[in-house]
């Protein structure tokens, strides 16, 4: 027998998580008319020595009977015995022999390129790819196309793996009903490579090929960024043309993450219009009707999702909760709540059946306890809920010190975060917790001191930056500090309304009122908070706009009528 040769391959994971599957886990004889006695006889010794580890004396027999059988079972068994010994080559060799064999296998030829990958032989796989293409037609080949990215996911260089698929699509981005889906692929390629620019140009190609085509329109969305202002710009000219509400809820979803809340509740409700049985919009919508304090947009949004989503009377007893369902009870509760309607927010809780979600359940029944003025059975409430999961604890905590601070009880939650700090040394939320309990006590040291801790730690924890810039802008200490915090916060999340809004109040104490005022009416646009609209007022109040300033704090009482900073600032400027 020819020796075994053993070559530097990704591990046998590794392609099993590209979609690969051994084939021992379901060996069965194979049904071949030449499976006599001594195949037989020879795959029974490749078997005994696979288990005894000879997988050389294994690989061989296996391979052999392959070749004689011409057998996908037992080509599949060769290149897993391969495999699991890291014989790239012999792996290789193994899925080439059966793709010769069988030149219409599809799963021989996945395993030739993933192979390739692994062996890091990426000129190598234009010809396989090429070929796999070949078998098929219309949108499967496009379809396939689609996939060929997540082959090449775990590459090293990943610009030599986006020329190797450019080669091998060069063929398919002429054609009608494949090329956008080949520019699509080929953007994808640059995109991971970290070329935005080559990646927009190749979505902009794929479109102009077949303006109707989604799949350039899904790369332009994924490379929605300040940075590259076009790719939206062609998203928003594929959505004037009639288009899948699917496409359009991709959308959404960017406007979401970029915290852009108005123009994402604009495109819900240009479903909401054109699909109105599309229920993933009522949703969206009443979540952003919530969060504007819209209580009857928000009902009627999400009762109209409940009717479009919930399950006929005939489900089965055992059934799943749809997660959307269970957020559109939590989000019913939360109405019925700011009503003060108790047994209404009951009602939706007890329609949540979410093993996930039971302790969040409890966690609301307590705080409607505490808002009833029953703080000390609500706390008793949280403490005795089982703990299911590791993080549990954490969140209990973090429920009763909430449960503290909505009833004004800041020394309790205090003492409460303090001991949980000192319990957890390295659970840094916790000392950011503890800094922002401390600063609500007016112990500004401490305070700071947590918080530059914090930084020091991680320098990646933006909220710190944010925190300790706002405490100092609040209260005018070293502004030009504040301001760099602050900048290093809105670096890690530019479009976070609550950073904005910190930015603008250190303008508004270093006197910059113009500045000021642009910032916090864009971060009023995109998150019309009560805390928001007390400093936009008062940069208005203090520009003599006193009428602007009085409607912005009628609309932040309006959705929040006892926020201390809000109220606190009408008063203190004796603003009607």
């Amino acid at each position: 027998m020819t020796l075994f040769k053993r070559s530097k391959l990704a591990p046998l994971m590794l392609l099993m998580a590209l979609g690969l599957h051994p084939a021992w886990a379901q060996f069965k004889t194979p049904q071949n008319s030449e499976l006599n006695g001594d195949l037989m006889y020879e795959l029974l010794v490749s078997e005994i020595s696979a288990q005894s580890g000879d997988n050389g004396s294994a690989f061989q027999l296996m391979l052999d009977a392959a070749q004689k059988t011409r057998s996908e079972q037992l080509f599949e068994r060769a290149v897993e015995i391969a495999l699991r010994a890291r014989a790239g080559d012999s792996a290789l060799q193994a899925a080439q022999a059966w793709a010769k064999a069988q030149p219409t296998s599809r799963n021989a030829l996945r395993f030739v390129l993933q192979i390739l990958i692994g062996l890091n032989r990426l000129p190598e796989t234009i010809e396989p790819v090429r070929r796999d293409l070949a078998l098929l037609q219309g949108m499967e080949r496009a379809s396939a196309i689609g996939q060929l990215p997540r082959f090449f996911v775990r590459v090293n260089d990943k610009k030599q793996a986006a020329k190797v698929v450019e080669q091998a699509l060069s063929n398919e981005i002429g054609n009608a009903t494949t090329g956008p889906a080949a520019y699509a692929t080929i953007g994808t390629m640059r995109l991971l490579a970290g070329d935005g620019e080559g990646a927009l140009e190749a979505a902009r190609k794929g479109a102009a090929l077949n303006p109707k085509a989604e799949e350039p329109v899904q790369l332009a969305l994924a490379l929605m960024d300040p940075k590259l202002p076009a790719a939206e710009a062609m998203v928003l000219r594929h959505l004037q043309a009639a288009s899948r509400p699917e496409l359009r809820m991709g959308y959404v979803r960017k406007l979401l993450e970029a915290q852009r809340l108005q123009d994402a509740k604009a495109q819900v409700i240009a479903i909401n219009d054109s699909t109105p049985d599309f229920a993933d919009a009522w949703l969206v919508r009443g979540s952003l009707a919530l969060q504007e304090r819209n209580e009857s947009e928000g009902r009627f949004a999400l009762n109209t999702f409940v009717k479009l989503r919930a399950p006929a009377g005939d489900a089965p007893a055992d059934a799943v909760q749809d997660r959307g369902l269970t957020q559109a009870y939590f989000m019913l509760a939360d109405l019925a709540e700011q009503s003060q309607q108790w047994d209404e927010a009951e009602h939706y809780l007890d329609l949540i059946d979410s093993p996930q979600d039971a302790l969040r359940v409890q966690g609301r029944r307590a705080a409607n306890l505490a808002r009833q003025g029953k703080l000390d059975k609500a706390r008793a409430l949280i403490r005795s809920a089982p703990e299911l999961q590791p993080e549990d604890a954490r969140t209990k905590v973090n429920m009763e010190v909430q449960l503290l601070r909505d009833s004004r009880q800041y020394q309790a939650a205090y003492e409460l975060l303090k001991q949980a700090a000192q319990n957890n040394p390295d659970d840094v939320d916790y000392a950011y917790d503890l800094a922002m309990a401390a600063e609500k006590l007016d112990k500004v040291d401490e305070m700071e001191t947590l918080l530059r801790q914090l930084i020091a730690a991680r320098p990646d924890y933006y909220q710190a930056y944010n925190a300790l810039g706002y405490s100092l802008a609040d209260r005018k200490l070293r502004l030009d500090e504040a301001r760099e915090l602050i900048r290093k916060a809105l670096e890690a999340a530019p479009n976070d309304p609550f950073i904005q809004d910190s930015m603008g109040w250190v303008e508004f104490r270093s006197g910059n009122l113009a500045q000021a005022r642009q910032i916090l009416q864009d971060a009023y646009r995109n998150r019309p908070d009560p805390e928001i609209a007390a400093h936009l007022g008062e940069v208005l109040w203090s520009l003599s706009l006193k009428p602007e300033a009085q409607a912005i704090w009628k609309e932040g009482l309006a959705q929040s009528p006892d926020n201390e900073t809000l109220r606190e600032t009408i008063k203190r400027l004796s603003a009607p």
